[in-house]
C-alpha cells in the first residue's frame, strides 16, 4: 500500500459514510415538489428565528422587572397588583407586535407569490378554512421538527466527518514528510488527472444541466403565448360569427317575430288590466 493509498481510502470511507446517511434519512414531506418544498423550509427557518428573538425580548421582560421591581423582601397586595398590571401591559405590547408583524410578513409573502402567478395570467386562490385545519397544523409541525432535528444531525454528522478528513490530511502530511522517498510520481499524476476529470465532467454536467432548464422555460413560454394567441382568436372569430347571424335574413325574421310577439302580449296585458 503506498503512502498516499491509507489517507485517501480513509476519506473515502467518510464521504461514503456522510452519502448513506443523508440517502436512509427519513424526512416527513408536505406533498410538494423539491424546489416548493426548500422554500417552504427557508420561510420556516426564517419565522424560527424571528420568534426566538421575540421570546428572547419577553424574557426579558420578566428578567427586566426582577431586577428593577423585586428588590424588597415584602410586597403588599396593591403592590403586587401594580408590578403583575406593568408586566402584562409590556408582554401584551410585545406579543402584539409580534402577531402585527407576522400577519404583514405573510402579506408580504401572499404578495411575491400572486405576482409571479399575474405573470403567467394565472389566478390562485386561498382556503382560509383550511389554516385552522388541526391535522394540516400537526402535520406541518411534524415536518418542522423532522426537518431541524435532522438538519441538526447533519450538522454534527458534517463535523465529524470534517473531523475524519483532518486527521487523513494530517496522516498524509506526515507521510509526505516522513516517507516522501516512497511517493511515486506516477501516483501524484494519476491523482491529478483524476481530479482534473472529475472536474471537467462535473462542469459539463452543470453546463449541460442549465441549458436543459433554459430550453423548457423557453418552451414553456412560447405554448403560454401560443394558448393565449389561439384564445384571443377564438373570441374574435365568436364575435364575427354572431356579427355575420345578426346580418342573415332568418335572424331578422325571428327579431321581427319576437317585436310582434312582445307587442301582442303587452296589448294583452293592458286589456286584462281594464
Amino acid at each position: 500500500m503506498s503512502a498516499l493509498q491509507w489517507p485517501l481510502r480513509t476519506m473515502v470511507r467518510c464521504g461514503e459514510r456522510s452519502r448513506c446517511y443523508r440517502e436512509t434519512e427519513l424526512k416527513a414531506e408536505l406533498g410538494l415538489n423539491e424546489h416548493h418544498q426548500n422554500e417552504v423550509i427557508n420561510y420556516m427557518r426564517f419565522a424560527r428565528s424571528k420568534r426566538g428573538l421575540r421570546l428572547k425580548t419577553v424574557d426579558s421582560c420578566f428578567q427586566d422587572l426582577k431586577e428593577s421591581r423585586l428588590v424588597d423582601e415584602t410586597f403588599t397586595i396593591d403592590e403586587v397588583s401594580e408590578v403583575l398590571s406593568g408586566l402584562q401591559a409590556v408582554v401584551h405590547s410585545e406579543v402584539e407586535s409580534e402577531l402585527i408583524n407576522t400577519a404583514y410578513t405573510n402579506v408580504l409573502l401572499l404578495r411575491q407569490l400572486f405576482s409571479q402567478a399575474e405573470k403567467w395570467y394565472l389566478k390562485l386562490q386561498t382556503d382560509i378554512s383550511e389554516l385552522e385545519n388541526r391535522e394540516l397544523l400537526e402535520q406541518v409541525a411534524e415536518f418542522e421538527k423532522a426537518e431541524f432535528t435532522s438538519s441538526t444531525k447533519k450538522a454534527m454528522n458534517a463535523l465529524d466527518e470534517k473531523s475524519e478528513l483532518e486527521r487523513a490530511l494530517h496522516d498524509l502530511q506526515l507521510d509526505q514528510g516522513n516517507q516522501k522517498d516512497f511517493i511515486k510520481a506516477q501516483d501524484l499524476s494519476d491523482l491529478e488527472n483524476t481530479v482534473a476529470a472529475l472536474k471537467s465532467e462535473f462542469q459539463k454536467t452543470l453546463s449541460d444541466k442549465t441549458e436543459n432548464q433554459k430550453c423548457l422555460e423557453e418552451s414553456l413560454a412560447t405554448a403560454k403565448h401560443d394558448l393565449l394567441r389561439v384564445q384571443e382568436q377564438l373570441s374574435m372569430a365568436e364575435k364575427e360569427l354572431e356579427k355575420k347571424f345578426q346580418q342573415t335574413a332568418a335572424y331578422r325574421n325571428m327579431k321581427e317575430i319576437l317585436t310582434k310577439k312582445n307587442d301582442q302580449i303587452k296589448d294583452l296585458r293592458k286589456r286584462l288590466a281594464k
